[in-house]
Parts: C-alpha cells; sequence; structure tokens
C-alpha cells in the first residue's frame, strides 16, 4: 500500500512539472478584439503600413517585434502574430489582432475572444524576461523556467575483458 501511494506522489509531481513546463511560454490572458478596415493603410507605432491581411498585432506592453500565440480560449485555435503596434493603456483588452489573425482563430464573427497569449518559444520568452528585468512588467506573466538539457546517449561497456589488480598470487 505505501509503495502504491509513493508511486502516485512520485507521478504527481512528474505531471505537474510537465504541465509546468508546457504553462511556461504563458505571457497573459485576457481579452482580443480585432482591427477594423478604418486602419486598413495607416502606419502603425512602429512605422509599418498596416494591412487586413498582415498577421500583426497590437499589444499595450509587449515590445515592437515580439512574436507571440494567440490562443482563442473557445475552440483552441491559434495563430502567431508579430506585435507592430500599441493598443491605448486605458483600452480593456490585452490584444488587437489583424483580420487575417481573427480569422484563423475563428473570432471575426464574435468581435471579440478570450484569449491566451503565449511566447512563441522559449528564446522568445528569453528576450522578454531580458526585457522586463529592469521595468515593470505587470500584468504580464514574466516566469523563469528551466531548461532540459538533453545529454548524448552512451551505452555501458559493463564486459570486464581484463582485470588489472596490484599484485598476483603467481608474482611471489
Amino acid at each position: 500500500m505505501q509503495f502504491r501511494l509513493v508511486l502516485i506522489f512520485v507521478f504527481g509531481l512528474i505531471a505537474l512539472r510537465a504541465n509546468a513546463q508546457v504553462d511556461s511560454l504563458r505571457v497573459q490572458e485576457g481579452m482580443a478584439s480585432f482591427y477594423g478596415k478604418k486602419f486598413h493603410g495607416k502606419k502603425t507605432a512602429n512605422g509599418e503600413v498596416f494591412s487586413l491581411d498582415s498577421l500583426t498585432a497590437a499589444h499595450k506592453r509587449l515590445p515592437l517585434g515580439t512574436w507571440v500565440r494567440v490562443i482563442n480560449q473557445k475552440n483552441k485555435l491559434s495563430v502567431v502574430v508579430r506585435i507592430n503596434d500599441r493598443l491605448p493603456i486605458y483600452s480593456k483588452r490585452q490584444i488587437d489582432i489583424s483580420r487575417a489573425a481573427a480569422e484563423r482563430i475563428e473570432m471575426v464573427q464574435d468581435g471579440l475572444a478570450k484569449v491566451k497569449i503565449e511566447a512563441l518559444d522559449l528564446d522568445e520568452l528569453d528576450r522578454l524576461i531580458a526585457y522586463y528585468q529592469d521595468r515593470d512588467s505587470s500584468p504580464l506573466r514574466l516566469r523563469p523556467y528551466y531548461r532540459i538539457i538533453q545529454m548524448p546517449q552512451r551505452e555501458l561497456d559493463l564486459r570486464l575483458n581484463e582485470v588489472l589488480l596490484p599484485f598476483s598470487p603467481d608474482s611471489r
């Protein structure tokens, strides 16, 4: 009985750690909207001309040029966008994505969607953590994580070809 409890405990810890690793890319959750036609052809905060067909987004705080994955919580569809514009600081939404991005996660009909915003990969998360090291990162969720180091597989040679002894019985 105790052995089973120990096994359940160990596997529970492994599952929690695996879940934390999967969730380590999450930066923020909240509401998303999408750019309307009136912004098409206008300049964005980084100087680019906005296109409804681009996969870009506006965010209040994320650095311009950051790549994020936006996941629609309703249907779990996701799209990768690049932050190239700013939302007003007083906006109730966390991100405003292009129409093309909104179509990919099927939120055009609803107009708004509850989303999860994730760093694209661990390298992007590293850049965000470094960027916010001396800055206020609230309300973003930037947690340190631990990368798993993959070691090359080596087989152990357990065969004993020759045993060397410091002395042998015949050497007297």
